[in-house]
């Protein structure tokens, strides 16, 4: 029994011989590993300031090409507003122009009006005197219309034409033998339009 205890404590002593050097290399192995990861971990600051770095790098060129961007959209729309502002002035002046004479336009139609009565006038036409006188006011008033004309002052309302509330103003409706309803039987005073745009409707009577 004895010899059975001393032979299998030999035999845990010899095992442990055997094991210690195996645990012995493991030990080591750590260690080298341990030694190998270190100078690693040291490294792990510089290469998060370099990933840093370069974070910080993609930021700034993201923040330029934003920059970039709104300097040409500020630029477009600077432009687009020019445009517009240089189209707008154009407009206004373009219509300064075509309506600039309309109380000048408004005033000569007076004199207008005032020559043709004249010429409405029943007079002895054979009498010399009177024919020259007649022929005066003719070419007086011929000049004239021809003369408003070239600043577009244009004559509306004529006998036999469509009655348009926008161009004449009925005074009466009443019905006339040979026109048709809705018809220009009589004009009373002719209306006159500057470059499209009435400045004084024409006065008639309309056939009903």
């Amino acid at each position: 029994m004895a010899n059975f205890v001393f032979t299998e404590k030999k035999m845990s002593e010899q095992e442990q011989k055997i094991e210690t050097p195996e645990v012995e290399k493991q030990e080591d192995a750590v260690v080298e590993e341990t030694q190998q990861t270190e100078p690693s971990q040291e490294l792990d600051p510089l290469e998060e300031a370099i990933a840093r770095v370069q974070e910080l790098e993609e930021q700034l060129k993201t923040q330029i090409e934003e920059a970039a961007n709104k300097e040409q959209d500020i630029l477009l729309r600077s432009r687009a507003e020019i445009e517009n502002l240089r189209r707008r002035t154009e407009q206004d002046v373009e219509k300064a122009h075509k309506f600039a004479l309309e109380k000048f336009s408004k005033d000569i139609l007076n004199t207008i009006d005032n020559l043709e009565r004249a010429l409405a006038t029943p007079a002895n036409k054979e009498d010399e005197s009177v024919k020259a006188l007649f022929d005066g006011v003719e070419l007086t008033l011929k000049e004239l219309v021809s003369t408003v004309g070239r600043f577009g002052v244009e004559a509306v309302g004529v006998v036999g034409e469509a009655f348009n509330p926008d161009l004449h103003q009925a005074i009466s409706m009443q019905p006339a033998e040979g026109f048709a309803t809705n018809q220009i039987s009589v004009v009373l005073q002719k209306g006159y339009t500057l470059n499209g745009r009435v400045i004084r409707p024409a006065m008639v009577m309309v056939a009903a």
